[in-house]
This record gives structure tokens, sequence and C-alpha cells, in this order.
């Protein structure tokens, strides 16, 4: 499990977190959901260790990272797939997919068949450049190459935005059968709540850095929800 406790984040003077505290755990997904400038990110970059939280704790099966480095959270089985993908233009599909391979021991740096099980399209670009697919391409990239890491704990943030909905449902249906194996926690960032509902077990609201809605999805009230997210 994933447990984020009373976790503050300041960037300079300015506030992003306000005492927050979640738990994600493995076998299920756990959606954060908000507007846009509400914390969502900020809270991401405190699990994987891209920006450092000022007050709280941060464990993740059982251990205290709350100041581990990133690449050390990595080690860990911790895997993020960021906002925009940030995939490595020059580099080939090939080339992007095996820089999951940092973390990894030499006898297990291979690429498994199954990640072009998930994304077919991938194993047909492989010398292809990354920054020559499109969109929703590359985000097939990026997810893949998280993959590759074999984690524990898939951190995604905004997966659909500016993706095609043809590929938006291809990544829902990965999602759903890597949540199902029972193997990983994933935690999602999104700001569309259909998509959010037909994956997650919980969801959790942020408003101006604070969680204001935290529950099992069936316990939540839908338009409650749907309110808090429109602008």
């Amino acid at each position: 499990m994933l447990e984020v406790e009373n976790v503050s984040l300041y960037y300079g003077a300015a506030i992003a977190l306000r005492e927050v505290s979640l738990n994600a755990k493995i076998g299920e997904v756990t959606c954060l959901l908000g507007r846009n400038g509400v914390g969502k990110t900020s809270l991401l970059r405190a699990v994987t260790g891209t920006h450092p939280v000022s007050s709280g704790k941060i464990r993740w099966e059982g251990a205290d990272i709350t100041r581990l480095a990133t690449y050390d959270r990595a080690a860990r089985g911790i895997a993020s797939v960021p906002q925009g993908r940030d995939i490595f233009p020059l580099l080939t599909v090939r080339e992007n997919l095996e820089t999951g391979f940092a973390v990894l021991p030499r006898g297990k740096r291979r690429v498994p068949d199954e990640i072009f099980e998930l994304f077919p399209i991938l194993k047909s670009m492989l010398r292809r450049r990354g920054g020559d697919l499109s969109g929703g391409q590359q985000q097939q990239l990026a997810i893949g190459r998280a993959l590759v890491m074999q984690p524990r704990l898939l951190v995604l943030d905004e997966p659909t935005e500016g993706i095609q909905p043809s590929i938006i449902k291809d990544i829902g249906r990965v999602i759903a059968l890597l949540r199902d194996r029972g193997a990983m926690a994933i935690l999602l960032v999104e700001q569309y709540f259909d998509f959010a509902r037909d994956l997650a077990q919980r969801i959790v609201v942020m408003d101006r850095g604070d969680i204001v809605l935290n529950g099992r999805r069936e316990e939540l009230d839908e338009q409650d929800v749907r309110r808090r997210l429109s602008v």
C-alpha cells in the first residue's frame, strides 16, 4: 500500500498541498480528480520524489520513502507516466522502452512481449523515432516504458489529455487489465469523471491543495463529484 500522511508541499512561499492524506492499495485504481491547478500533479511529484515535501510522511510497502531520491523510489517499484508523456523524441521506440531498464538488474533487462500485446502499434514502430509518433502513440509508449520497469505502483498523470477517443479506450482497457491482475497499485490523475468512474475503486477530489472528497466510488454522490469538478 501507498500511504500519504499529512503531506504539505510548497513552491517557494506558495503552498500547493495542505496536510494531504490518502492511501492507494495494490489491486485497485485510486483516482485523483479536480480542476486545473488544485494540487493533483504536486501530489504525484511528492509521491515520486520529483519535488520535496515540507512536512508529512510517505510510505510505500511499509517503508518510509519521504526523503528518498526519485531513482531510489523507482528501484522500489514506483513508475511514473508524467503529464505530457516526456518521451525522448530523438530516440527510437525501442530505445525509449529500453530506458526503463535503468532500475532493473542486468538479468531482467528485456522488453516483455506483454508490452506489445497491450499496445500492438508499438511493435510495428520499434525503429521509428519517438518524436514521429502521434500524441496517442506517444502516450502508449510512455505507459509501455513505465511497465518495462515492472512496477508495483504505477502513477499516471492525465493519460487521456489530448488523446483521440479510440486510444483513450485502449488506455482504459490496459489500466483495467493491470488493476484486475492484482499485482500493482495504480494512482491515476484525471479531470474527466466518466473515465475515472469506470476504472477507480477509490475516488479522491482535490480543491486548492486540500482533499475535499475521499471514498469508495460507490459511496460518493456522483452529482456532488461532478459539481466540484465544474468550472
